[in-house]
């Protein structure tokens, strides 16, 4: 899913991110389709980046309504803690623990599944790097770097590259090895549709731009539907 090259599904799609702003009680958007990250830039004006969110969660607060994606990402954020609070199953945690008092805040270490497994690094963080990698560090964070400065891109979410988490809450269940409530589940599963459906996309206000999938996922290169590539 992670690197699918097959247009995207922009019924699908539209009608799923119509839910999201009604989950935020806020109306339908307009859906300006474009066909690479770069095209969307200019229609980006005006939309918060991270630190504009994070203003929001400071004592002094800027006057106003809080933007729609720090609702989605509030949101969002809550679904992930009771979905990690579901996955208690005593086979996701670690077999060696960290005894040094400095190790303790060291991440894991980036291994093949079975060496890590035999590391002691705790199943959920095997999962999670299985998915993590490839897409997000290899794909996602690459194409950010070089389309936009760190911090100056407007909060975005990944569409089919959000699998890295989406993928890692679906595999702990399918495994048995956590049970959610049908509410968050009922969530899940309409994240796991929208990956499924589309590219990136962007929530402003009034208006929602989504970027096509690509054509081309290849070595440190990604090509789009008109003709532009992005390489690292």
């Amino acid at each position: 899913m992670g690197r699918s090259t097959g247009p995207a599904d922009r019924a699908s799609t539209e009608h799923l991110i119509a839910g999201l702003y009604r989950r935020q009680h806020r109306r339908a958007p307009a859906f300006r389709w474009v066909d690479s990250p770069r095209k969307a830039l200019p229609l980006l004006t005006g939309m918060p980046t991270h630190r504009d969110l994070q203003s929001w969660v400071l004592a002094r607060r800027p006057q106003g309504t809080p933007p729609l994606a720090g609702d989605i990402a509030t949101g969002l954020a809550r679904l992930r803690g009771a979905l990690d609070d579901a996955a208690t199953h005593p086979d996701l945690t670690a077999t060696v623990k960290k005894s040094d008092k400095d190790d303790r805040h060291k991440p894991w270490p980036q291994l093949p599944p079975v060496q890590a497994i035999e590391a002691g690094v705790p199943l959920r963080e095997v999962l999670r790097q299985s998915l993590h990698t490839p897409i997000a560090a290899g794909i996602t964070w690459p194409v950010r770097a070089v389309i936009g400065p760190q911090g100056t891109l407007p909060v975005c979410w990944y569409g089919q590259q959000d699998v890295t988490w989406i993928g890692l809450y679906d595999m702990l269940r399918k495994l048995g090895l956590a049970q959610y409530r049908a509410h968050d589940a009922d969530q899940l599963d309409g994240w796991a549709a929208l990956a499924r459906a589309a590219g990136w996309w962007w929530p402003g206000e009034d208006v929602c731009v989504l970027v096509e999938r690509p054509v081309l996922i290849g070595p440190r290169r990604v090509g789009y539907r008109d003709g532009a590539t992005v390489s690292w």
